[in-house]
């Protein structure tokens, strides 16, 4: 987490009250995701890269449900303290904002966003806040080609910010004014508090505009200022499941183009989704529609074939992952993450589930599901297999269509293969079970019991083969 120090302390303001009809969703509207986290969440986010010290969300539509989301994805170490506030019934930007004036010590900067407004970055934060300067009020700005909607950033002969005008209240004139109000200010406190007390809701709208703070900070002969920013992305809003999927693409876009500067080669950056971190190595090469979520990292030389979903992984250098494989760790926890040896072979078709650890030159085939084991330097299960709980030595070859067994409907239990065993086509390894160093294990053997090293074990019926059988015939 990037942490800055303030002059005063930070406290930040999140609107997240409104009910956002055109989503046509149950869902609350800041609790829809992009890249893979809520639109609230990237907010509150932000908030902690900029070591507040409180954050307030104003919530009103869903607040139960956006209120415990955000209590669980928050957590114990953010670093801030998180409060919410009621807006009941919405009445405008101003009356939500009024709501957080009893939790608002008097002595810090306010910075204020919207929930349904991700993108927002960092450094410009940064600089509003430097703006703002403790002693001012300032207002994040950008000119829009089309500004309908946006309330317009009216200047004095000067160039000095005298009012911010709503787009229903502006005149013909102030309909041609480019720059508008982005939704983002940072503001004093102090003098925060008595302009939303003096707020009213004579206006086209009968809301109270928090925009209104402009002209009575200029009333007072507190300065107005404007940072005015090019980049729109940090400034869209999402109102419709339309302009979601528009700024889901444009946020891929870009963060697929900032890898290909580090020299990741991307087949199509149309095509391609990360939804968590990425950090890749060098010559990294990622094939079509492959999605990354949680904490992924990529050695030197990795290759990622196309339609891969890989999530909370390490994956070392010169491995390669074939199309069409599922590999998730569940969480970034080093219990759960997976983690994929050097030289490698993955897939295609393969699943690696939570706990999955292997080493160098492991080879993981078609249709081979790992869950909660570890397997040592070139191990190999090529095909059709299941190694669930167990512990798999060097050079180990576990052979097509056999299994470990390791739920007995109650518990699991743990499956141990040494070093050099060759288990044959069609096992059943019903754990708990020992397989001795340097074994090998017939095709098709059921195996209950441990077995001494170097040992050939079977275990199945004796073949009988009953001459002038006859198939039973269906009933006329």
């Amino acid at each position: 987490m990037n942490q800055v120090k303030q002059a005063a302390p930070l406290d930040v303001v999140i609107m997240a009250a409104g009910k956002g009809t055109r989503m046509k969703s149950k869902l609350p509207k800041v609790l829809h995701r992009l890249a893979g986290r809520a639109l609230l969440q990237h907010v509150v986010d932000r908030a902690g890269d900029l070591a507040a010290r409180r954050v307030v969300v104003i919530t009103g539509h869903g607040a139960m449900e956006v209120e415990a989301a955000l209590a669980r994805s928050t957590g114990d170490t953010a670093g801030f303290t998180l409060e919410f506030v009621r807006q009941e019934p919405q009445l405008g930007t101003g009356h939500a904002v009024q709501q957080t004036v009893p939790v608002l010590p008097d002595d810090g900067v306010v910075v204020i966003l919207s929930g349904d407004v991700p993108l927002t970055q960092t450094d410009t934060l940064r600089d509003l806040i430097a703006a703002c300067d403790g002693r001012q009020l300032a207002l994040l700005t950008i000119d829009f080609a089309d500004p309908t909607g946006y309330g317009r950033i009216v200047r004095s002969s000067t160039g000095g910010v005298q009012a911010i005008v709503e787009h229903k209240d502006a005149t013909p004139a102030q309909h041609a004014i480019k720059e508008v109000y982005s939704g983002i200010m940072a503001v004093p406190a102090k003098l925060l508090k008595p302009w939303l007390a003096r707020l009213d809701n004579k206006n086209a709208q009968g809301e109270f505009y928090l925009t209104d703070v402009v002209k009575f900070a200029v009333a007072d002969g507190v300065p107005v200022v404007a940072h005015k920013i090019s980049d729109p992305l940090q400034v869209a809003g999402i109102n419709s499941p339309v302009q979601l999927a528009e700024l889901e693409r444009a946020h891929q876009l870009r963060r697929a183009e900032a890898l290909m500067v580090q020299g990741v080669r991307l087949a199509d950056p149309a095509r391609f989704d990360v939804r968590g971190e990425l950090t890749c190595g060098q010559d990294v090469e990622i094939d079509i529609n492959c999605i990354f979520e949680g904490q992924v990292v990529l050695g030197e030389g990795v290759k990622i074939g196309a339609q891969c979903v890989i999530a909370h992984a390490r994956i070392e250098a010169g491995a390669v992952i074939h199309p069409f494989t599922h590999i998730d760790g569940g969480s970034s926890s080093a219990k759960d993450q997976i983690v994929v040896g050097a030289g490698a072979l993955v897939g295609p078709f393969a699943r690696l589930r939570p706990g999955a650890k292997l080493g160098e030159q492991v080879h993981i085939g078609n249709f081979v599901e790992v869950k909660n084991s570890t397997l040592a330097n070139g191990a190999k299960a090529n095909h059709l297999a299941y190694v669930g709980d167990s512990a798999l030595g060097e050079r180990v070859n576990f052979g097509a269509g056999s299994i470990t067994a390791n739920y007995d409907g109650a518990n699991k239990h743990k499956t141990v293969i040494e070093h050099d065993v060759h288990i044959g086509s069609n096992c059943v390894l019903i754990a708990p079970v020992t397989i001795g160093a340097g074994g090998t294990v017939g095709g098709g053997s059921t195996i209950t019991q441990n077995t001494a090293p170097g040992v050939l074990t079977v275990a199945r019926a004796k073949q009988v083969s009953l001459a002038n059988w006859a198939r039973p015939a269906k009933k006329k």
